[in-house]
């Protein structure tokens, strides 16, 4: 089945986040979150990367702006979420998206 294009805020289930890799600036990534008032579960994450750009402030520095994972899950097939450390301008803080679903 193609990928379906989604763009929705989800809600991490705070309680299953995995925190041993935000010592190194990753986000804590949860085994479950919550999307339309659904408990999404991940089975393994397929993949992981991340997407940075330039200081927005006239620096040469270069930030991570999202963390990416490609994610099984236990019935909703295959995810595509991100962490958004610096949202867009008219977003408030930093939040978890799914970006897409392929299903099985």
């Amino acid at each position: 089945m193609p990928e379906r294009f989604v763009s929705e805020p989800i809600k991490p289930v705070v309680e299953t986040c995995d925190t041993s890799r935000m010592g190194m600036g990753e986000p804590g990534l949860p085994r479950q979150f919550v999307w339309r008032g659904k408990t999404v579960e991940i089975t393994a994450v397929l993949r992981s990367w991340h997407e940075s750009g330039p200081c927005r402030h006239g620096s040469t520095d270069q930030y991570v702006r999202k963390h990416w994972y490609q994610i099984a899950t236990v019935s909703d097939g295959t995810m595509l979420i991100y962490f958004e450390k610096q949202p867009l301008r008219g977003r408030k803080g930093m939040g978890w998206w799914l970006f897409s679903i392929e299903n099985p």
